[in-house]
């Protein structure tokens, strides 16, 4: 009977055990709850009043509640700046143990305590950091006031956008503050700048009496250049007590510059019922005593269907009202597939040398050789800028004008019938003479150079001018470095491949030579020579050329004389 018992007691005991056991590995969970350190902020921290250097202003306080954090509470502040756990003891920094800080919200203060140094407008920092939180920062700011006589200003330095010559340039600001001053402030500025209190009446002198120069106000600066170029100055700001301080200005002058439209988004194409060229008359400028430069503009636009989808020929061209014959001021290449919209005023051309040709009514000619009825939609403008011209007369006559197209420049490679040498005279009163060439080559015609490059689109040549039967200039039509051309979106065309001397979306350039005599009163035979190429007959190549002489002059001046 006690055998029997005492078996069902460690029965039951290891019945216990089993359980006790089961119920430990049920709760034995091997993941843990990851806590992450916080630090959150409450309330915000306005700007501090003003407040005297060397001294502190008055206190300002905010929450700080944190959790789960395993390190101290660091809490700091930048120059200028105090922190404090109770509101009495001040200093740069301060720490709270993780133990407090996770167990309660803290109030923290904080004050300006701005330096000697630290007149004016000052900014800093607060910065509460604690192991594996996010650290929490807040911007502070607050004035600090000079104890002793100074002048503080918030810019020492303006530059000012270009302003064209004899208008004025927006305002600009300055503030000024003043402290501690027993007398008034001088603000005087020299040269072609403006100073005002209100943005309304400016001059070169204002006086600040002494009861407002303790008060902060507001300066505004005008620039107004008289002549262009570079214009430098100084705004001076004296005070009895106080030292003398200074802004330098800085901007540049632009000449005065006179627009002028002529043709507007005039379709050029050829089917669709559109044609390859414009003409129209413009009245221009009429006075080029003081015009030094003439620039002349060309925007492409697109119409609906988009523009022509290869790189074509063209040109702007002015009629010679003596001759009738057309001068080919400017010429380019087309892009692919787009316009010029990527340059904000289109394609740039100097045509200064055919101001005598630029005044009053004009007949301008403009071309492209577009055979699709996708039309390019052309603009041209003219810029009469100002300044004192090197001549104040000019005049130009055509030399070679074989211009009109791409296959009706000279042909290339073969025997041909084009008229390559002229004779050219000077007028007597001359001052200075120069030639003006245009030329680019088309065709693919082989043999192809070594290089591959058949011409003459491709090929790479240096051409001669010839004076008096002797080498005096090279024309060398290598490669621009199309694939930097800033009118980059001319996908899926073959932009971006060198060509010789040209590259689609961008002015053909133009060569200037210039003689080191005016040749006044005398005449001189004139070649333009090209490399020796033979084509084989398989295709044909061409250079459209166009060749100026352009004489200058104090005096009247007339048109030089070409004669075969």
């Amino acid at each position: 009977m006690k055998t029997t018992k005492l078996k069902l007691a460690l029965k039951t005991c290891v019945c216990l055990c089993v359980l006790l056991l089961l119920g430990n590995c049920n709760n034995d969970d091997s993941t843990q709850t990851v806590t992450t350190p916080t630090i959150e902020v409450t309330g915000t921290i306005v700007a501090f009043p003003d407040t005297d250097v060397l001294s502190t202003s008055t206190s300002q306080g905010i929450e700080i509640n944190a959790s789960n954090l395993t390190g101290s509470l660091n809490i700091s502040v930048s120059s200028n700046f105090e922190v404090s756990l109770d509101d009495a003891n001040f200093s740069s920094q301060v720490a709270i143990s993780s133990e407090t800080a996770n167990t309660s919200s803290q109030i923290i203060y904080i004050r300006f305590a701005p330096g000697m140094e630290a007149v004016g407008a000052i900014t800093g920092t607060l910065t509460l950091q604690s192991a594996q939180a996010t650290t929490v920062t807040r911007s502070l700011n607050g004035i600090g006031v000079s104890i002793t006589p100074v002048i503080t200003l918030s810019e020492t330095t303006m530059t000012f956008e270009s302003t064209t010559v004899g208008e004025e340039s927006a305002s600009q600001q300055i503030t000024v503050n003043g402290d501690n001053l027993d007398t008034g402030i001088a603000i005087n500025v020299t040269g072609d700048f403006l100073v005002s209190l209100d943005d309304t009446t400016f001059g070169n002198n204002l006086q600040i009496p002494a009861n407002d120069a303790n008060d902060s106000f507001v300066l505004y600066v005008k620039f107004a250049p008289s002549e262009v170029g570079a214009v430098t100055s100084t705004i001076s700001l004296e005070n009895a007590e106080a030292d003398n301080v200074e802004v330098t200005l800085s901007g540049e002058g632009i000449p005065v510059t006179h627009n002028y439209i002529t043709f507007n988004e005039q379709a050029l194409g050829f089917g669709g019922g559109f044609n390859q060229s414009a003409e129209g008359v413009f009245n221009l400028h009429t006075d080029l005593s003081n015009i030094k430069e003439i620039k002349m503009y060309l925007q492409i636009d697109c119409p609906d269907t988009g523009c022509d989808d290869w790189d074509r020929f063209a040109n702007v061209q002015v009629k010679d009202p003596v001759s009738g014959d057309w001068y080919e001021m400017g010429r380019y290449i087309t892009p692919y597939w787009v316009g010029t919209q990527l340059l904000d005023r289109g394609l740039e051309f100097d045509v200064t040398d055919f101001k005598s040709m630029l005044s009053g009514s004009v007949e301008l000619r403009i071309y492209i050789e577009n055979w699709t009825a996708k039309a390019d939609l052309v603009s041209v403008d003219f810029d009469f800028v100002e300044g004192q011209p090197d001549y104040p007369y000019y005049a130009v006559s055509e030399v070679l004008g074989y211009h009109a197209n791409s296959i009706s420049g000279v042909p290339y490679g073969v025997d041909h019938n084009f008229d390559l040498t002229k004779q050219i005279s000077i007028p007597a009163n001359s001052e200075s003479t120069h030639l003006r060439t245009t030329i680019s080559g088309w065709g693919h015609a082989t043999p192809n150079d070594a290089d591959g490059r058949p011409c003459a689109e491709w090929c790479y040549r240096t051409h001669d001018v010839m004076i008096d039967g002797v080498l005096a200039f090279q024309h060398e039509l290598g490669p621009l470095g199309c694939a930097q051309n800033p009118i980059n979106n001319q996908n899926p065309g073959n932009w971006q491949p060198d060509r010789a001397g040209w590259c689609p979306g961008m002015v053909v350039p133009t060569r200037i030579d210039s003689f080191g005599t005016a040749y006044a009163g005398n005449s001189f035979n004139f070649e333009y020579y090209f490399m020796n190429w033979t084509s084989d007959g398989a295709s044909n190549a061409y250079y459209a050329t166009s060749t100026y002489v352009v004489v200058k002059s104090n005096t009247p001046i007339s048109q030089p004389s070409i004669t075969d």
